[in-house]
């Protein structure tokens, strides 16, 4: 019943068997140090060492430095101008000149205005001269055409504002076709005896279109009396009331509530055993955690000692 404790489930319950194992080990013969947490020299850290006198800062001191005095670049060494030097230097290659000093020309021409061609190789450029060559006198060409201006208007309604003459107006009768055909009416009517055929045997709609009509007259009228009732002024209601424990704001007054007899159930007692314990029936069948055939191979036949050479963990 380990793991169970007081008030929890026991191992059958949890994993369905008799007793859980342990999770720091699985009974192997193998020790439990590995061989990559063992040192690479042990030897190494142990016994005595060289210990140094700790690092320290630089300073103006030569406590900071390898040795032990300054030592200077240059020692003892004798004031030099360097002016003077180069002067000296500047005079000893003058005299490998042979001759005179080289003396350059004058500088360049600058122009002064556009169209000038002072400081230029070729000089004046005939072809760029702005001289004009004789020419043939100049003669107006003729006057344009010259027309009215544009008239304004669409044309529709307007008399003269196309391009070519205006149709002469011919006087015609504006309602001669109403005048006809009223005419060639008049003569068709002469022509007829009689008046218009009428038929009275029409199909008529079921309904009427005035529902209101009768067949019989309408009798004399009322006369009422000439005081109108008297007229009581409009009241409103009182504001809603709300639904509260009384039921002052339904239509209805509460209902009787009917007195029925209110009956305590009694609770069935537990059944329990001799020794007056509750009964649990027992757990079914459950399933634990397993590993595989070939995890178990390899915790088996793999060990520190032959991991490297080893082959195959499986039996065939």
């Amino acid at each position: 019943m380990a793991g169970g404790g007081s008030g929890g489930k026991t191992d059958m319950e949890r994993i369905g068997i008799f007793s859980e194992v342990g999770y720091t080990t699985i009974g192997d013969k193998y020790p439990k140090v590995h061989a990559s947490s063992l040192p690479f020299n042990e030897a190494a850290y142990k016994g005595k060492h060289m210990l140094p006198g700790g690092s320290k800062t630089r300073s103006a001191l030569q406590a900071g430095y390898f040795d032990n005095q300054f030592k200077r670049i240059m020692e003892k060494e004798a004031y030099t101008d360097p002016i003077k030097l180069r002067r000296q230097h500047r005079l000893k290659e003058g005299k490998k000149n042979i001759g005179k000093a080289f003396l350059p020309n004058n500088g360049e021409k600058l122009p002064c205005g556009l169209g000038n061609h002072y400081g230029t190789f070729s000089g004046t450029i005939g072809a760029f001269s702005p001289v004009s060559r004789p020419r043939k006198p100049y003669t107006a060409p003729g006057r344009n055409f010259t027309t009215n201006p544009a008239k304004k208007g669409t044309g529709y309604g307007y008399v003269n504002v196309i391009l070519g003459k205006y149709h002469e107006h011919a006087v015609e009768a504006y309602d001669r076709a109403k005048e006809a055909r009223w005419k060639e009416q008049q003569a068709h009517k002469g022509t007829l005896k009689g008046g218009p055929f009428k038929l009275n045997l029409h199909p008529q709609t079921y309904f009427d279109y005035n529902p209101y009509r009768s067949d019989r007259g309408l009798g004399p009228a009322k006369k009422g009396s000439g005081k109108l009732p008297a007229v009581k002024p409009f009241k409103p209601s009182s504001p809603p009331k709300k639904i509260g424990g009384s039921k002052a704001g339904t239509f209805d007054p509460y209902p009787s509530h009917s007195n029925d007899p209110y009956v305590i159930k009694q609770k069935k007692a537990a059944t329990t055993n001799k020794d007056g314990k509750l009964f649990h029936p027992s757990q079914g069948m459950k399933s634990r955690p397993t590993d595989s055939i070939m995890s178990q191979n390899v915790m088996k036949s793999v060990h520190r000692d032959n991991y490297k050479s080893i082959r195959s963990v499986m039996a065939y």
